[in-house]
């Protein structure tokens, strides 16, 4: 009756049962529904509660809102009339019809799936496709959503059926005093039927709680022969499907505050008399900004346009693109899915499956590709923790995503930083910390002001345009920022070895000298200025800086390392025995084969890891209860097998059982699965999830 992509994306994975509703693979926190850019991110709470967002509801769909990552409301709302009975099985409208019955829900890397029983008549599948297209640009640049609906008896009996769904204003503005304004239209070419809306004075470059203040948002469907449509109060269009299945085809006229009477913005489709056979419909929900964001580059500040206006001479054109793209572009997404869950199953079981379709949708949804074909970039929001743009240290750990999909996208991030500093618009000596402290704003810090992490951002500049370079084939690259490279190196050689009191990319736990993990980092990003060299016809630099490494690293044993421990383990700053952490940026060594750190090393830390691993991870240092959920797999990707699944299986459990309800976070207590007390939810870093599946193959 349904697709067979479930089955196949599915197999072999574990179901979790909650209630009345089966969960595949897991039930998580919160579940990804329209999440394609920084902007267009909706999710369903789900876990039960604290941090202060409200209660979830399990992970259920209807009687409970839409939310922006940050937690506040997107009106989104599905209703069905079946035989004169309304039911709701999207949102939570007031009154509240009928609550359809949920029985299943999955998630790929792609997709939501919700399976409902609707009053023992019907069966509904809702799919909530936000296509990871990481091989085609002009398919990924599009920052629009998919909503499938299918409809079929299950009692043997014929039903007579209207299906509603609407979304309000609150999408336009994270201001609810802010005027919005709506139309109604339909597409010249393939009559597609659309709400337009948006914020009536538009503030280019800025938000409000994180959402966007400029641009028009799409809801659309097919113009379809029994297709009615309505703008007005929430109450009003909603009232109207209810008593009569169809909505007036009238437009409210009264522009007005997103908070004053909820403008809503409905469609409604009579779908005749409904039998065993199945009865599908689809809609798309997205943001066209021509504008994306602002860049200060190689000629100063800039205006830099969204990548998919080079493909779509108007918004409408992207649009019907996107709408009509559904069959090849959910192909697309399939095949994704399936290889995401089948190369996690082989590498980490069906638990690492769990994390890394969990986490891929989270990671691209807080990137954006900008510019032309000929001079693309990808910028990244450093969601919740901040909000700035091109965070280096960011950016480290969300890498492994890219190295797995499709290496040419860690170089569009990268390439921005290159530009800027090359084009001296940072005064240090050392790389930048990020481009903007608030996204859109790539305006760079030419003053010198920015967030100071100097050993931290040089070591993951070297070791990720060296992981470029081999993933991708382009030692051309190399060639290009060779002198920058070499410049950001010699910081290194000063500085690695016996690390300044400064920050490290965990800065939330503030300042130490001599930290053990972060020397590392520093070393084997002097290592890969070697490999550098050698591949760009640098012989005595080459040499110069693996003899410089390798003194390095022999020193970092004996400073860094509790031999006279039980079991022996690196400490979390040299001298300081009684003390250990997350040894994560050993990751570095083995993604690019430096052979640099002995696997006596490698050994060591298998060993200890799980004599310090707690019910759903291990902290991230002695320092506190909390762990980072990146790092513990850069950790877990180099250990031994055994190590590696304790890792897996523990993060999997957090997942399962977090009481939060807000998405992935990457920082939460390791003994009790909470992040309630923290702030990093929906970053891009867990794109570290797929550290595993980043490393070379043997």
């Amino acid at each position: 009756m349904w697709s067979q992509y479930i089955a196949l994306a599915f197999a072999s994975i574990l179901t979790v049962s909650y209630a009345a509703s089966s969960f595949t693979p897991a039930r998580p926190p919160a579940i990804p529904l329209a999440v394609k850019s920084p902007y267009v991110s909706a999710w369903q709470k789900a876990g039960s509660d604290t941090g202060g967002n409200g209660p979830g509801n399990g992970g259920y769909l209807a009687g409970e809102w839409a939310t922006f990552w940050n937690g506040q409301i997107l009106g989104w709302t599905g209703l069905i009339r079946v035989d004169g009975t309304t039911y709701t099985w999207m949102g939570n409208p007031a009154p509240l019809p009928t609550v359809v019955n949920q029985t299943a829900f999955g998630y790929t890397s792609t997709r939501s799936t919700f399976i409902m029983d609707v009053g023992g008549k019907l069966s509904m599948r809702i799919i909530f496709l936000s296509p990871i297209t990481p091989t085609d640009m002009a398919r990924q640049s599009l920052p629009f959503s998919y909503v499938d609906i299918e409809v079929c008896a299950t009692d043997g009996l014929d039903h007579s059926v209207q299906l509603y769904t609407d979304t309000t204003a609150e999408w336009a503005s994270g201001d609810r005093s802010a005027i919005v304004e709506w139309e109604y239209g339909i597409t010249p070419n393939d009559n597609i039927a659309y709400h337009k809306f948006y914020r009536q004075t538009q503030l280019l470059w800025s938000e409000t709680a994180d959402q966007t203040e400029y641009g028009s948002w799409y809801w659309a469907t097919n113009n379809a022969a029994k297709l009615t449509f309505q703008s007005g109060s929430d109450t009003e269009v909603r009232g109207t499907f209810t008593t009569s299945g169809q909505l007036a085809d009238t437009k409210d006229t009264t522009f007005r505050a997103i908070n004053d009477n909820y403008p809503t913005l409905g469609f409604a489709l009579d779908l005749g008399n409904v039998n065993a056979t199945s009865v599908s419909t689809l809609f798309t929900l997205g943001l066209a900004q021509e504008q994306a964001i602002q860049f200060d580059g190689a000629n100063g500040v800039v205006s830099v346009p969204s990548l998919w206006t080079s493909y779509h001479a108007t918004e409408a054109d992207a649009l019907e693109f996107f709408y009509k793209d559904y069959a090849t572009a959910g192909g697309l997404a399939t095949t994704f899915d399936n290889k995401v869950a089948g190369d996690s199953n082989a590498a980490g079981g069906a638990d690492y499956i769990i994390l890394t379709a969990l986490a891929a949708r989270q990671a691209f949804g807080a990137t954006q590709l900008c510019g032309t074909p000929d001079a693309p970039y990808l910028f990244l929001k450093e969601i919740s923790s901040d909000g700035n743009v091109q965070t280096v240290d960011v950016i480290f750990p969300f890498h492994p995503l890219l190295v797995y999909a499709n290496p040419e996208l860690l170089k569009l991030l990268l390439n921005p930083l290159f530009v800027n500093q090359e084009a001296g618009q940072w005064p240090e000596k050392y790389t930048i910390h990020d481009l903007g402290s608030k996204y859109p704003n790539a305006t760079g810090h030419p003053d010198g002001n920015a967030e100071a992490q100097p050993l931290e951002e040089c070591g993951n500049m070297l070791i990720m345009t060296l992981a470029y370079a081999q993933s991708g084939g382009d030692t051309a690259y190399l060639s290009q920022h060779y002198n920058i490279l070499n410049q950001w190196t010699q910081y290194l050689v000063a500085m690695a070895l016996i690390p300044a009191d400064q920050i490290s990319t965990d800065d939330f736990a503030g300042s130490l000298a001599n930290q053990t993990n972060l020397a590392l980092k520093g070393i084997i990003g002097i290592q890969a200025m070697s490999v550098i060299a050698n591949l760009t016809g640098n012989a005595a630099d080459a040499a110069n800086y693996s003899s410089i490494a390798h003194s390095y690293i022999a020193q970092w044993q004996t400073l860094g390392i509790a031999m006279d421990a039980n079991p022996p383990h690196t400490t979390l700053a040299y001298g300081m025995n009684d003390t250990h952490g997350l040894l994560y940026n050993l990751y570095g060594d083995k993604e690019l084969g430096l052979g640099l750190v002995p696997q006596s090393v490698y050994d060591m830390q298998s060993n200890f890891y799980p004599t310090v691993m707690e019910e759903f991870g291990m902290p991230l240092d002695t320092r506190h209860d909390y762990t980072k959920i990146d790092w513990e797999m850069f950790a877990a990707a180099i250990t031994s097998s055994s190590t590696t699944s304790m890792f897996i299986s523990r993060i999997a459990a957090f997942i399962n059982q977090t009481p939060t309800n807000r998405a992935l976070t990457d920082l939460y207590s390791a003994s009790t699965a909470d992040y309630g007390a923290f702030n990093f939810d929906a970053r891009p870093v867990v794109g570290g999830l797929f550290s595993l599946l980043a490393l070379p193959k043997a």
